[in-house]
């Protein structure tokens, strides 16, 4: 029954009960009046939220937020409310199929909305941007390790190879000030790439293309940058990203993959739990997996490169730092 707290923790963030009681504590009828719910039934939610102590009630019956729902607040920098959207929203309905994803192997989406892969975010603008500025917030919880992770000596130009909003690659630009960058990605998400850098003070280091990664992927970088793609897709699919990058990465680049890495076996670790949860997630959205070590070092190698390090991020991920075999194909 713990889908109730995914549920009661969205319609939170959806009503914006945390911005509401950013500044004060407030009693049901005040936000009720705020959001245009129904006061008894909103009172009832906030019960059900301080329960989990995302709020407080007080003994005037107000209620106050805490440091864990202070996370809901829009635009604030640790802020994890796109993703409370994302995953109560549009992916909400499709985990109800995951028996149609396990006795199949493939992603219920179609079930749902009829589309496959990432196609049902491209009639709905809202969901797109909540998905990408959910992978913002995601991407900013490893960042600062991710740059202490990696040798930037040497680092002239960067590819962000499907890199959404670009929230890795401004950390990256950061880390390297002589150095310029490439978001590459859908239409969609590089015509709002470039305002989240404009913010971010990068744009004018960075140049937006728009394209398939399954076709090709900009040439002529030293450092080629993958977080949280290869995840999203089968082997198969998987394979022709990663070929494109080696296509188009020069003898002396170097990749650097950032992926969660699953271990051969799992134990009942909350860690454990949340990479089981990540996996079925990519199952039963995305007919995709997470991985472990052994094959993630196995696409890379299929596709003409050598995995030379593996570095341990927090939130289960890993940077795998990649170079192309001198015998693959240039």
């Amino acid at each position: 029954m713990g889908s109730w707290k995914t549920q009661a923790t969205y319609v939170a963030a959806r009503l914006g009960i945390a911005d509401l009681l950013a500044d004060a504590p407030q009693g049901a009828p005040e936000l009720a009046a705020a959001t245009g719910a129904h006061a008894p039934a909103l009172h009832r939610l906030l019960r059900a939220l301080a329960t989990i102590e995302l709020v407080r009630e007080r003994e005037d019956r107000s209620f106050e937020l805490t440091s864990t729902g202070d996370l809901l607040r829009q635009g604030t920098p640790d802020s994890l409310r796109s993703w409370v959207l994302h995953w109560g929203g549009t992916s909400w309905p499709v985990w109800g199929h995951l028996l149609h994803s396990v006795t199949t192997g493939e992603s219920a989406r179609s079930v749902v909305s009829g589309t496959a892969g990432f196609d049902h975010l491209a009639g709905d603008s809202e969901a797109a941007d909540t998905f990408h500025r959910a992978m913002v917030e995601l991407t900013r919880l490893v960042v600062e390790e991710f740059v202490q992770a990696v040798d930037w000596s040497g680092t002239r130009k960067i590819v962000d190879v499907g890199g959404g909003y670009g929230e890795l690659l401004v950390a990256a630009l950061t880390a390297c000030p002589g150095s310029i960058g490439v978001l590459f990605d859908a239409a969609d998400a590089v015509e709002r790439a470039r305002l989240h850098m404009r913010a971010a003070g990068c744009e004018h280091r960075c140049q937006f293309l728009a394209g398939d990664f399954f076709a090709w992927v900009p040439r002529g970088a030293d450092t080629y940058l993958l977080k949280s793609v290869l995840h999203d897709w089968d082997d198969e699919r998987a394979a022709a990203i990663l070929a494109s990058c080696r296509r188009a990465i020069p003898p002396q680049g170097r990749l650097l993959v950032v992926e969660r890495i699953v271990p051969p076996r799992l134990g009942s670790s909350a860690e454990d739990q949340a990479l089981a949860c990540m996996d079925l997630h990519m199952l039963v959205q995305l007919g995709a997996r997470e991985r472990t070590e052994a094959e993630l070092r196995a696409l890379l190698s299929g596709a003409g490169f050598r995995a030379t390090s593996v570095r341990p991020l927090r939130s289960t991920l890993a940077v795998v730092e990649a170079v192309p075999e001198e015998d693959g194909a240039g």
